[in-house]
């Protein structure tokens, strides 16, 4: 996907995801779009451009989110470059198999992002954080297989030569 693309798209699941996550009244769980998104360009895009893309959806991540600034920012490009890392491993072609592999992202992500907030905040304010790991996994999975199709036609739209957008 394109760099423009991916970042119209992360602001667009991010204002989506931070509407479900109120109008379905969530408190320890979420909905972790992001980390479906990046785990996408850890697959498909190039290193260059998914880095970048992961750093753009990283800063929309942390300006939404009211934590520590440059904490998502790293982490989505961390999570990238990991993800890059197991792809390599690791084969992931269907809707199944990418959500467990964003799974696993979010799964990290959210341990990794528990962990330089407990090193940042007071103490036991990170407790929540923990509680509603189950439910953000889940629904970060469910989340990757009803965006996994259209991730493969933004990438197949993106993908067609010039002389052929007619």
């Amino acid at each position: 996907m394109k760099f423009l693309v991916t970042v119209a798209l992360a602001l667009a699941l991010l204002t989506l995801e931070s509407v479900f996550v109120q109008q379905a009244g969530l408190v320890l769980g979420r909905v972790d779009v992001t980390v479906v998104l990046v785990a996408f360009l850890a697959l498909r895009a190039s290193l260059t451009e998914g880095a970048c893309s992961a750093f753009a959806v990283g800063y929309l991540l942390d300006l939404m989110s009211g934590q520590p600034t440059g904490l998502f920012t790293f982490l989505a490009v961390f999570i990238f470059l990991v993800g890059r890392l197991v792809a390599s491993f690791v084969d992931v072609r269907g809707p199944v198999a990418f959500a467990l592999f964003a799974m696993g992202a979010d799964l990290m992500h959210a341990l990794l992002s528990t962990f330089f907030t407990w090193l940042t905040v007071k103490e036991g304010s990170t407790t929540p954080l923990l509680a509603g790991m189950p439910v953000q996994l889940a629904l970060t999975g469910a989340a990757a297989l009803l965006l996994f199709p259209l991730f493969k036609r933004f990438e197949v739209a993106q993908e067609r030569p010039a002389g052929m957008l007619r």
